[in-house]
């Protein structure tokens, strides 16, 4: 029988404590034991940086003395080194034998022995968890010798042939490169000549021919022969591994996860133990320490009984719910509950536990932080604080802003009329319509195309991470609570139900079938579906959602945050219902109302129109009247709304060709409706086009050129704020200039501006500012001269990085995947402001600026201002605010705060 882990050499780790700061960083290997005293508790992110997050947590529950199967790590240095070199550092090989020879002392076996053989399992493990992204081999060490010396000691053929079979189905996937189908078409050919439906059901003569058939398969897909040689094995698999790095699958999710800066994964070494030893007194499972959906302080998971870790994650077979592991082996189930509250405990979090039962003995696989859904994330961060776990700022700190806006999302209304055709696990809370797709392929495909799709699937691989972040949900016919489908989904706050039994795939006609009852629902690809991830019901057609209703612990966090943070947070919007939503989730104002986008209605266009093709004075000056007009009404609801907070609206910035038509159709119907001749109005068209428009007549330009455009929607502003400051409230007008680029124009739209003013003073009741966009490098460059004449200066990110980069944001798309790959941009520089060249900008603006005048308010209007790593380079350049979109106000708020609490060096290990 497998001997039972002895404990290791208790005083061995005593000498290594001592000189070990001038070779941590150097040496290539380490074991679980050197891992747990190799740094401080101060150190924890360097020891996870070099062991990976999985090693590291490895060794700290071994330094624990939680029953832990031995192992060693190779450092994410020695990953590094692989994948600039193409091979191992030199004296690597030796190293790995070196710690072999250790692990086979601990468990009393020999690796490769053909009477008392070692298997172990080859890991990967980052310092950011990336689930299922990267490889895992298990049973390594297995062959034909070996194998049958595993059925002498365990007198159990059939285990060790399954064994065998799964380790040969893993290595030639991962490292031979031979797709599993093969291998999984040899098996049902099996089972259907068995007459079996479940792989449990082989006998072990069938396991055995399994194995031989899979070897043919592999001579003649390879044209080599598996090998037999468990050195070989070993080697090759770590290759693998380090290689996974920068699989496709691994660098879509750092791009989505915008995971950088780390040089490679570490390689778990670890001893196997088997949970497919007995249906008796073996199994396996994965448990969280609260529930990763609610947040609920209750254990949550599932497990099966003679089973190895792939059966629970892939689902082909249906997983009990961890409570009735009691019912079991209640003796187990008591040790786990207290692994588990122990592990909550120490990492002060809740933890996603992976772990085997091995002849009633019970080991911990991994511990990670685990996966959970915006809801969740919330109850926990306010739970640990009142268990005095964590302080305030350490659960802001945890939290990740970009997943607030999962709060936001649209619930299905319980009061809808809904026809409920299957039901699967809910394993993603959350209501989510779209037209079904059955391939990652295609929803990412139709999802760039502007459809709203559901992603239908057997289940997913770490291949399908795109897809699946290109789709509004995610329904699988298998897998359990924790399956790749449920953990990608909870991780990025989509509504996922996994174990749909009654759904089945037509892969020829490309069709899928869903069965209730005595009925069989025929779904094509294209067709509405609806799927609720909180209760696990699959619905046809387009069921209405309601507005989500946010959680009291939304509030709790929001108002920790406002407590904390010095950054004002505003809202760019120009229509009443951005306002009200940014109000509701705690919005200061409003950073950006571009005048532009009021005349998206088609007959406020056509009032603009008139404005620009006008033939007289009388027809300009008429034009003129019913623009301001349109424009004051529209100004006077969003500035009576944000009553008592500052109102920041642009004047017209665009080009003013962008306002009329292209399309010969078009031009024909304006020309109609303007009573013009159609040629006149081409003419006038293409008089207008211009060859760059981004560096074109647009801005202050416009205002230079056609001041009777600014003059009225000044006119327009002021008497709005008029109108709402006779009405009782409090309006606070904010002026904007864009695209100043030189003090002159700054001045002759100032004087234009306040001639105006001049023309309302003895009505004018409130206080008002005017100021100017920085969206061009001379600006910054010269802000100490415009500072004198401007009340604020407000970022235009996006066109300050195109300005400065010299990277158009209407063309970037076709080149910056390539850029981003090969890191030539560290970050999408539209989504993360460039601190090397926009930062640096902004860095002399603002220091310029306020040299001549101090309280110079300074804020940021485009779209990095929602974003954390932007929002906290605005927080260290001493900006007043930021603006972003309504929804990214939540997050904006906490990410603001997170910014003040890193800026007095405390430091938290993952997000929550």
């Amino acid at each position: 029988m497998f001997s039972p882990i002895s404990k290791f050499g208790c005083n061995i780790m005593e000498n290594l404590k001592e000189n070990i700061e001038d070779s941590r960083l150097t040496q290539p290997i380490y074991s679980f034991e050197e891992g747990a005293v190799l740094f401080n508790e101060d150190e924890k992110d360097l020891r996870k940086t070099l062991l990976g997050g999985k090693g590291a947590n490895l060794a700290e529950m071994t330094d624990m003395n939680i029953s832990v199967p031995p192992g060693f790590i190779i450092t994410t240095e020695v990953c590094d080194l692989y994948l600039r070199n193409g091979k191992f550092p030199e004296g690597f090989e030796d190293q790995v034998k070196t710690y072999m020879a250790l692990l086979e002392t601990q468990m009393n076996r020999e690796f490769g022995n053909s009477k008392n053989p070692l298997l172990v399992s080859v890991r990967s493990g980052a310092k950011a968890s990336m689930p299922g992204m990267m490889e895992t081999i298990l049973n390594l060490g297995l062959n034909d010798k070996t194998v049958e010396a595993i059925v002498k000691q365990t007198k159990n053929r059939w285990f060790a042939y399954d064994i065998y079979c799964r380790f040969i189905q893993m290595f030639i996937d991962v490292v031979m490169g031979i797709d599993r189908s093969n291998f999984e078409t040899a098996l049902e050919v099996l089972k259907a000549k068995r007459q079996v439906s479940r792989d449990a059901d082989l006998n072990a003569k069938d396991l055995e021919t399994l194995a031989k058939r899979y070897k043919q398969i592999i001579e003649k897909r390879a044209k080599q022969p598996f090998p037999e040689d468990s050195w070989q094995q070993l080697y090759s698999a770590i290759e693998a591994v380090f290689k996974s790095w920068n699989s496709p699958k691994a660098k879509a999710y750092r791009e989505i996860k915008k995971i950088r800066g780390l040089k490679g994964t570490a390689v778990n070494i670890q001893a196997m133990v088997f949970g497919n030893m007995s249906e008796l007194d073996s199994g396996t499972g994965v448990v969280f320490t609260r529930n990763p959906n609610t947040g609920e302080s209750k254990p949550f998971g599932n497990f099966l009984l003679n089973a190895q870790g792939e059966d629970i994650v892939s689902g082909t077979r249906d997983a009990e719910p961890i409570n009735k592991l009691e019912e079991a082996m209640k003796d187990i189930h008591g040790q786990l509950m207290t692994i588990l509250a122990q592990l909550d405990e120490h990492f002060k979090d809740m933890q996603d536990v992976e772990f085997t039962i091995e002849k009633r003995k019970l080991f911990i696989l991994q511990t990670r932080d685990g996966k959970r859904t915006a809801y969740a994330a919330l109850k926990i961060a306010t739970d640990l604080v009142k268990e005095k776990r964590l302080s305030k700022e350490e659960v802001l700190l945890k939290l990740d802003p970009t997943q607030l806006d999962h709060l936001l999302h649209k619930r299905i209304d319980p009061n809808a009329p809904k026809q409920i055709i299957a039901k699967g696990l809910g394993a993603s809370p959350g209501g989510a319509c779209g037209k079904a797709v059955f391939s990652s392929e295609k929803a990412e495909e139709w999802a760039k195309k502007g459809e709203k799709v559901l992603l239908f699937r057997p289940e997913t691989v770490t291949d399908d991470i795109r897809g699946m972040e290109a789709s509004q949900g995610i329904l699988t016919s298998r897998g359990g609570l924790g399956a790749h489908a449920a953990l990608v989904s909870r991780d990025r706050g989509k509504p996922c139900i996994v174990g749909c039994s009654a759904l089945e795939f037509d892969w020829k006609n490309m069709k899928a079938f869903i069965t209730e009852g005595d009925k069989v629902h025929e779904i094509n690809e294209g067709d509405y579906l609806t799927i609720d991830g909180s209760t696990g019901e699959v619905m046809l057609g387009q069921v209405p959602m309601l507005d989500p209703e946010l959680p009291e612990d939304f509030y709790t966090i929001m108002e920790w945050a406002d407590e904390i943070r010095k950054l004002r947070v505003r809202v760019n919007t120009e229509t009443p219902e951005g306002c009200k939503k940014a109000l509701d989730l705690g919005a200061e104002g409003i950073g950006l109302a571009r005048t532009e986008h009021m005349l998206l209605d088609p007959k406020k266009l056509s009032i603009f129109r008139r404005v620009i093709l006008a033939q007289s004075k009388e027809e300009k000056s008429r034009a003129l009247e019913d623009f301001l007009k349109i424009q004051r009404e529209d100004i006077k609801e969003i500035i009576s709304i944000m009553s008592g907070y500052p109102v920041l609206v642009r004047l017209l910035d665009p080009p003013l060709h962008e306002f009329l038509p292209k399309e010969e159709d078009k031009i024909q119907a304006l020309a109609s409706e303007m009573g013009m001749d159609v040629e006149s109005l081409k003419k006038n068209i293409e008089g207008l086009r211009e060859a760059n428009p981004m560096l074109g007549h647009r801005g202050c330009r416009l205002g230079i050129t056609h001041p009777e455009i600014y003059e009225a929607q000044v006119k327009a502003i002021l008497e709005a704020a008029i109108e709402v400051s006779e009405n009782g409230k409090d309006p606070r007008p904010e002026i904007e200039v864009p695209l100043v680029g030189d003090v002159n124009e700054l001045l002759e739209m100032r004087c234009l501006i306040e001639k105006v003013i001049e023309s309302y003073k003895d009505r004018i009741k409130f206080d008002y500012k005017i100021g100017t966009m920085i969206e061009l490098p001379s600006a910054c460059l010269t802000a100490d001269e415009l500072a004198p004449h401007a009340d604020f200066f407000s970022f235009g990110t996006n066109d300050l990085t195109q300005t400065s980069l010299g990277v158009s944001r209407d063309d970037y798309k076709k080149f910056i995947d390539k850029y981003l790959e090969k890191e030539i941009f560290e970050n999408d520089p539209f989504a993360v402001l460039d601190k090397k060249s926009v930062g640096k900008l902004m860095k002399i603006a603002v220091e310029d600026g306020r040299a001549v005048k101090p309280n110079l308010e300074v804020g940021i209007c485009g779209e990095h201002g929602g974003d954390p790593e932007s929002i906290e380079l605005c927080h260290s350049l001493g900006l007043d605010y930021v603006s972003c979109s309504p929804f990214r106000v939540p997050g904006a708020r906490l990410a603001a705060a997170q910014a003040v609490i890193r800026e007095k060096g405390l430091s938290i290990q993952g997000k929550v």
